[in-house]
């Protein structure tokens, strides 16, 4: 899916030939275009005829997108051949005069406000999404001694490919943590279970729904 149309033509085409193949279609090298995606010159292959042709066109679809972007949203547009399929979990590149971004599909609805996980884009009303090239993970930390009542929350604001790995030791701020474990978000693809807590298991920020971890700040008290 894009919000900008192609009129790239190929080398060679198919198209039928007036001269020896006026009703099957044969090979034709394309020799130039015209401005605007006219009409195009094209020589047979079979006899060497050059001719004209009016290259068929790509129907498009244009589609409403809602974008999150941590607590915020906006509605842009893009477009895309109508006979694409939408589904949950892609992403694509979103580009406005605001923003240039990419997104990631959450949700797709259809006429009736009916949500579904996949559908062909021209019986889709809107299509949800959010940002991932930069995201907001929320970090549950566990104090040292796992007593879970004085856990905390924090935030960190990473970027959508940073990496998280069970085990490591993270530094955000003034925070230093110890990934214990994470669950995946429902729009993640390429996991085959939603929470991951083996020493060396990774995730994307971009696909981490919640990170679970042990405090490694060194204490302001002494017990002496």
């Amino acid at each position: 899916m894009s919000d900008t149309s192609s009129s790239e033509i190929p080398d060679r085409v198919p198209t039928p030939c007036p001269s020896c193949s006026p009703e099957l279609e044969t090979v034709h090298e394309v020799l130039t275009a015209s401005e605007g995606g006219g009409t195009v010159t094209v020589r047979c292959s079979e006899c060497g005829h050059v001719h004209k042709v009016q290259p068929e066109q790509e129907r498009e679809v244009t589609l409403d997108v809602v974008v999150s972007q941590d607590d915020e949203s906006f509605t842009a547009n893009v477009t895309t051949p109508e006979d694409e399929t939408v589904e949950v979990g892609d992403e694509f590149i979103l580009e406005t005069e605001e923003v240039l971004s990419t997104v990631r599909v959450t949700s797709v609805e259809l006429e009736g406000h009916r949500r579904v996980e996949e559908a062909p884009v021209d019986e889709i009303a809107t299509v949800w999404s959010r940002e991932v090239d930069n995201v907001a993970v929320n970090v549950t930390v566990h104090p040292q001694d796992g007593r879970r009542d004085d856990s905390r929350s924090i935030t960190v604001h990473v970027p959508g490919d940073y990496e998280f790995e069970v085990g490591a030791v993270e530094e955000f701020g003034d925070d230093e943590i110890e990934i214990d474990a994470f669950v995946v978000r429902d729009d993640a693809t390429g996991y085959d279970r939603d929470r991951y807590e083996m020493e060396g298991d990774t995730v994307l920020a971009k696909d981490a729904k919640r990170v679970y971890a042990y405090d490694q700040t060194t204490s302001a008290w002494s017990a002496w």
